[in-house]
């Protein structure tokens, strides 16, 4: 019975409001007291059952909630007689209730509309190679798919065929369809708009981009924020508090109306709903922009930033460096260049891919006994010889000796702003290159935008050379730019800024050697395209690895918490000036005071919802 009772309240407020009319045009209109008392007294009865369900229900576990209150206000009102006043309170507290629900449901919407993006099928080849229609969990990696015009692509895979254009807004915020080629990558959820592609899948169910998305979204949603757990303990006593006051004045005034009327009056509701609102809201804006924020507490963390460190390689450059300048000392250099080429197509780091484009085509030879050297480089057997690449720490660890020559080149490379990769054989150095990576396009207004928004130091930590560093801190205008530091440094560097100078510092990276940084910092920001680990261990993710994400993240942040700031003035506000007008006036009755409360909870929620539509200027 309950259970009916409850899934009928909006057909309850419905009837409510019909019987409340025909009270009143019966007692104004007909002057028909009889049928006046006797729909509003209906109306009052059935309008308090669901709410009654619910006190009863939140008593059972020993919470008094606003339902107690509102139940006990109108058996008051009802036991004196004032059926109107019962009558319209019940009925405005259901339809609050249903306009709520709706509000909060179009709030919601923005993150519904990205769960609706996830593909239900795939085209899958089969072993005779036709390509049959299955469940998108049918689908395991290595599988070849087929994906046509306007159709979902179902996993993150690469293009082994056809071209075609992707529309990513689920996946970047970015709506401008993306060419894809053979080679190209793509991602679960995402559409393509127009040609045909074959990918293989990489990546499927909950570990694509997409479900990862989703994941953290629901998380998110779930966490809760320093103030929503305030105002959640406020409310556990705040509410019997109310219930308290309402019958010490009872006690002492024998008015039960005026007791009665505190009660509605001190409904917290607009106190309770307010926080969470905003949360969902702005969490939903950063979804739909490209960018993640994991949780409440995020929020928070990040409206009071006030350093943001970032990694350079693939962070503040694009990450794709090439080989700028490069010098050769002594004979036997093509073989050299082969040692080296065989080493670096075995490595992932960075400049390793821009070494083996300038050498080009040579022959690899097998490579034995690998060292890596943190932060220094690789050490290894190639051919019978022993082979170091990385830089000048490691050549100095190597005992290479570095003549005038080769002194006066790296100085030079250094101050020309490149990333040193060189290579000895035996011990003898044998090639130096210059490696120089591109700073990301429109980052520099990104920054300044950054400083706009209120942060007041911007800092660089790399492994590269100082020279290299300096240059690009130079060119972007960054407060500080620290080179030649390895992962625990960058971490320890973080450490000192948040233990000792206590600062809430963020840290933007992309790599596994970010993660640690990322961790150690207030609030971590991966870049999307980066590493899982770098993504697993950040606070923020801005998808697609677009730092012009970043400034919006930022100000969405603020802006977030400013809003809460605003439901929590507006709900105390509405409660202080109705307990005045109640103290001090007598213009506040039940019906008032629930007519208002009600609309402070609409006003909380319509102003949460402004977030959805937030763009940073």
């Amino acid at each position: 019975m309950q259970k009916f009772i409850l899934s009928k309240k909006n057909h309850i407020a419905l009837i409510s409001a019909i019987l409340i009319a025909i009270g009143f045009t019966s007692a104004l209109g007909f002057k028909n007291e009889f049928v006046a008392v006797l729909a509003l007294a209906i109306a009052s009865l059935l309008g308090v059952a669901p709410i009654a369900i619910q006190a009863y229900q939140a008593l059972k576990v020993k919470v008094v909630s606003i339902d107690v209150l509102v139940t006990i206000a109108v058996a008051g009102a009802f036991l004196i007689k004032n059926y109107e006043e019962s009558a319209i309170v019940t009925f405005l507290f259901l339809f609050g209730a249903f306009l709520e629900q709706r509000i909060l449901n179009k709030t919601r919407s923005a993150i519904k509309e990205l769960t609706e993006m996830a593909p239900e099928s795939a085209l899958k080849q089969m072993p005779g190679g036709e390509f049959v229609e299955v469940e998108v969990g049918e689908v395991e990696v290595g599988d070849i798919l087929l994906v046509k015009t306007g159709a979902k692509i179902p996993v993150d895979g690469t293009v082994i065929a056809g071209e075609g254009s992707v529309n990513e807004a689920s996946i970047t915020g970015e709506s401008l369809p993306v060419a894809k080629e053979k080679g190209s990558h793509v991602y679960a959820g995402t559409i393509l708009d127009n040609g045909t592609l074959q990918i293989v899948a990489d990546r499927v169910g909950e570990d694509t981009t997409f479900g990862k998305i989703m994941e953290l979204i629901e998380e998110a949603q779930d966490s809760k924020s320093r103030a929503e757990r305030f105002i959640d303990r406020f409310a556990k006593y705040y509410t019997p508090a109310v219930l308290a006051l309402g019958i010490i004045v009872w006690l002492l005034s024998r008015d039960l109306e005026l007791a009665i009327t505190i009660l509605v009056l001190g409904c917290p509701g607009a106190l309770v709903i307010g926080i969470p609102v905003s949360n969902v809201a702005g969490i939903g804006n950063g979804a739909r922009h490209g960018v993640l924020l994991k949780g409440s507490e995020v929020i928070d963390d990040f409206n009071k930033l006030d350093t943001m460190v970032f990694d350079k390689t693939g962070t503040m450059t694009a990450g794709n460096p090439s080989v700028a300048e490069k010098e050769y000392y002594g004979d036997n250099i093509e073989e050299a260049l082969a040692y080296l080429a065989s080493i670096e197509r075995e490595s992932d780091h960075p400049l390793a891919k821009a070494v083996l484009e300038e050498i080009g085509e040579v022959p690899y030879l097998p490579v034995e006994n690998t060292e890596v050297v943190k932060g220094a480089g690789i050490v290894a057997t190639v051919n019978g010889h022993r082979i170091a690449v990385g830089n000048v720490a490691l050549m100095v660890r190597e005992g290479v000796r570095l003549g005038e020559r080769a002194k006066a080149d790296i100085t030079h490379f250094e101050n020309n702003g490149n990333s040193l990769v060189l290579t000895s054989v035996d011990g003898e150095l044998k090639i130096l290159m210059g490696v120089r990576d591109q700073i990301r396009p429109g980052v520099k207004e990104d920054l300044r935008r950054l400083k706009r928004l209120g942060v007041k130091n911007l800092v660089m930590l790399s492994g590269d050379n100082q020279g290299t560093v300096d240059r690009v801190g130079r060119e972007l205008g960054l407060t500080e730019a620290h080179g030649n530091m390895l992962p625990e440094d960058k971490a320890n560097y973080i450490k000192k800024l948040i233990e000792e100078e206590s600062q809430i510092v963020a840290f933007v990276g992309d790599g596994v050697n970010d993660s640690p940084s990322l961790a150690r910092a207030n609030i971590g920001i991966a870049m999307g395209g980066g590493t899982d680990v770098a993504i697993e261990t950040s606070d923020v993710v801005l998808m697609n690895s677009d730092f012009s994400r970043l400034p919006h993240a930022l100000g969405l942040a603020k802006t977030t918490a400013r809003n809460m700031k605003q439901n929590i003035f507006i709900a105390v506000g509405v409660v202080l000036i109705l307990l005045s007008g109640l103290l001090f006036g007598d213009w506040v009755n039940m019906s008032i005071g629930m007519l208002v409360h009600e609309a402070s909870i609409l006003v909380v929620i319509l102003n949460g919802m402004r977030l959805l539509r937030f763009k940073l200027r």
